[in-house]
């Protein structure tokens, strides 16, 4: 018998002076059995450090490997923007670049290995595909202090990162790769 999903809370006081966003995000989100606490939680920044109206995690979760991640629809119902988590297969982002206007990929592996292997592959305008990575340094003290209800304050400024949990204020940085210039 398969384990179940386990439904995690986050309500986020986010400060995000990049995009100048200040709001409070309350969702919900799955854990399935087969995720990392370290995936899950690149999950939830990529959430946050991405939230605006219509955002939404994939209906099924890891169960539906050929949706986004996480994603934003137009009116129309084609993707505005599609988000991966980890190393994502070079056929999902094949079919992202081309069913998206937008893609971005948040990782908490090491980029080099993704973008050697957005290099040897075949994918439609890779150069469009934005590359985001957490170090370890931040995902795990996160991860350790997972609970089923979450309360974080989280400011995002030039790419560093700094959330409160509880009394403890963790800090680091989302690393940005500009694969624009990679694949010229």
């Amino acid at each position: 018998m398969a384990h179940p999903s386990t439904l995690y809370r986050f309500r986020i006081e986010l400060t995000d002076i990049d995009r100048g966003v200040y709001q409070r995000v309350d969702f919900r989100t799955a854990m399935h059995p087969s995720e990392s606490e370290t995936f899950l939680m690149t999950r939830v920044l990529a959430y946050a450090l991405n939230f605006q109206d219509d955002l939404q995690f994939s209906k099924e979760g890891l169960a539906t490997p050929e949706d986004p991640c996480i994603s934003v629809k137009g009116a129309d119902g084609a993707y505005e923007l599609w988000i991966e988590i980890g190393n994502p297969s070079t056929k999902k982002l094949h079919k992202a670049t081309k069913s998206s206007t937008k893609v971005k990929i948040y990782t908490y592996k090491n980029p080099e290995f993704i973008i050697a292997e957005l290099h040897a592959a075949k994918i439609y305008q890779p150069e469009r595909i934005e590359l985001f990575s957490f170090a370890e340094s931040l995902l795990n003290p996160l991860a350790a202090r997972l609970m089923r209800d979450n309360a974080w304050n989280l400011i995002h400024n030039e790419g560093s990162l700094m959330i409160q949990v509880n009394d403890e204020t963790i800090e680091g940085d989302v690393q940005s790769q500009s694969l624009a210039r990679l694949f010229k």
